[in-house]
């Protein structure tokens, strides 16, 4: 069998490398038909999903430490990261792909016209806030 050159070796290990979809598990409410459609947003867009129900969820937004503040119906973990909320999965894929020095990213509440929440031409105006595990927060994104 003939070796690659290792360039080349390299350049396919980093091909396979990103086109290997992520893997999240979602923890949320059985009877939250939103966190469904917005697992199958994710999915949609190439990412590897798990669903995990809880009746309560405050005990695993406590643990994993989601502020109150920015809290949604449901939480996910990627690759180490927090995910709270209906947050577009482009903005999971850029933020997966820049890890920054952050704990996540939030999409507080449940906005109109976000993934998971579409409801026929209405939409919200909604940020997507990046957290630092010490509380800061920034905006990451802007959606119309």
């Amino acid at each position: 069998m003939k070796k690659l050159p290792k360039l080349a070796a390299f350049s396919l290990a980093m091909l396979s490398a990103s086109t290997m979809a992520a893997t999240g598990i979602t923890y949320k409410s059985p009877y939250c038909g939103c966190c469904k459609e917005w697992v199958k947003h994710m999915e949609e867009n190439g990412f590897e999903m798990k669903s995990e129900d809880h009746v309560n969820m405050n005990p695993i937004k406590m643990k994993l430490g989601i502020k109150p503040q920015l809290a949604s119906c449901h939480t996910t973990v990627i690759d180490g990261y927090l995910f709270e909320g209906h947050i577009p999965a482009s903005d999971v894929k850029n933020f997966l792909e820049q890890k920054p020095k952050l704990a996540g990213l939030a999409v507080p509440g449940m906005p109109i016209g976000s993934p998971g929440m579409e409801y026929g031409d209405q939409k919200d105006r909604y940020d997507v806030i990046g957290f630092s595990k010490n509380g800061m927060t920034m905006v990451y994104n802007t959606h119309n």
